[in-house]
């Protein structure tokens, strides 16, 4: 078996395509990339199916499973809240506030059939290693070669049982000292997401950061995320010594995407200004789009949001309904319902003004990575 993890995985391209959507994830792949299924928002009956169709879809192509598998969060010294637990530590003036902002935006109440599971009582996010086992007893079940922490070092068990697995083990970091803390727990690849991703960030540009972890975790290979969309920008990702890029923000206005229209709509829209860096989502520092929901968090009469898995638990419930009115075809940005959708997004979405497709956008990342290079090398030539 190889050492390098990259091939390991079957890499045809250099281009990794995260999403939560699984006709990305498998448009990507058989584009040549290597998609990624972000799990950790789902449920676990909808992971199997999906996992499932993305299977059925392409062979024996590669593709990733991305969760949440963080260290610190509120409960984890007893391994994990309750749902109920974490609803009873909901404080009174933020669920005011909640009830007040539907009210304001006119978002309809809920309708009472939803379903009362333990995910949806957690607000749609798994933190704990307890609650987290349905999603990793899934991947060590499939056909993935990939799996992905987008959140917090993997816990030794489950590296080792990928490896046993021969599944490649990668990680988000967004400082050195988060990647040489993955390194250290034994992970294969290293993913330098900067400043100005979409999700779950840090507080350094990817210039500067992916050189840094390149240099810091060497030989391990390091894949850039944050600011990437087109070829000049994988170009320049490689020339800082990364060995491919991570892309998530991109794919958002694909054809394929399940985001909603009118959030679409609004992406391609969108300047690179248009993105905040807010804890109005999961309680921890991520990157938005500037919509309604930030501006409604970020204002200093409201109150703070909550540190995870808090705040996921304080506002699920909600998000499920905006989204709900938000699917109307009628939604628009500048009122109720679609003016409050949360998404999160990077600031490359300045560069995204047009609806397009995975397979598309794949091949212009490519072509365009390859004119940048035989740019570069002329104009060295040249001196």
């Amino acid at each position: 078996m190889t050492d390098d993890p990259l091939k390991r995985i079957g890499m045809a391209t250099p281009i990794f395509g995260f999403s939560h959507c699984r006709d990305v994830v498998a448009a990507v792949s058989k584009a040549g990339g290597v998609g990624v299924y972000g799990a950790g928002l789902h449920s676990d009956d909808q992971i199997a199916i999906d996992l499932r169709w993305i299977e059925d879809q392409i062979g024996d192509l590669p593709y990733g499973i991305d969760l949440l598998m963080p260290s610190k969060y509120v409960g984890s010294e007893s391994g994990g809240l309750s749902g109920a637990q974490a609803k009873a530590a909901i404080p009174a003036e933020v669920t005011a506030f909640l009830d007040d902002m539907m009210v304001r935006y006119d978002v309809p109440e809920a309708t009472g059939d939803e379903p009362e599971d333990e995910f949806l009582a957690l607000g749609g996010q798994r933190y704990s290693a307890a609650q987290a086992r349905g999603i990793l007893d899934l991947a060590f079940a499939s056909k993935a070669k990939l799996l992905v922490s987008a959140l917090g070092v993997p816990p030794a068990d489950v590296i080792e049982q990928a490896h046993a697995q021969g599944m490649v083990v990668a990680a988000l970091a967004g400082s050195v000292k988060h990647a040489l803390a993955h390194v250290a727990a034994g992970i294969d690849i290293v993913i330098a997401q900067s400043y100005e991703a979409g999700g779950h960030t840090g507080e350094v540009g990817g210039m500067v950061l992916t050189p840094l972890i390149v240099d810091a975790v060497a030989p391990v290979p390091v894949l850039a995320a944050g600011g990437i969309a087109d070829g000049r920008q994988m170009a320049a990702a490689l020339a800082l010594g990364a060995k491919g890029v991570w892309c998530g923000s991109v794919w958002l206005p694909t054809a394929e995407s399940d985001l909603l229209p009118v959030v679409k709509r609004r992406l391609v829209d969108a300047a690179a200004e248009d993105t905040q860096r807010t804890r109005a989502m999961t309680g921890k520092p991520s990157r938005l789009l500037k919509t309604a929901w930030v501006t409604e968090w970020e204002r200093p009469d409201t109150p703070d949001p909550l540190p995870n898995p808090l705040h996921a638990v304080a506002i699920g419930s909600y998000v499920s309904r905006i989204e709900k009115a938000a699917a109307s075809p009628d939604a628009t940005a500048q009122s109720g319902a679609g003016a409050l959708a949360p998404t999160a997004a990077g600031q490359v979405i300045g560069l995204i003004t047009q609806e397009t497709s995975c397979r598309q956008v794949m091949v212009e990342m490519m072509t365009g990575c390859v004119d940048a290079v035989a740019s570069v090398q002329e104009l060295l030539e040249a001196q």
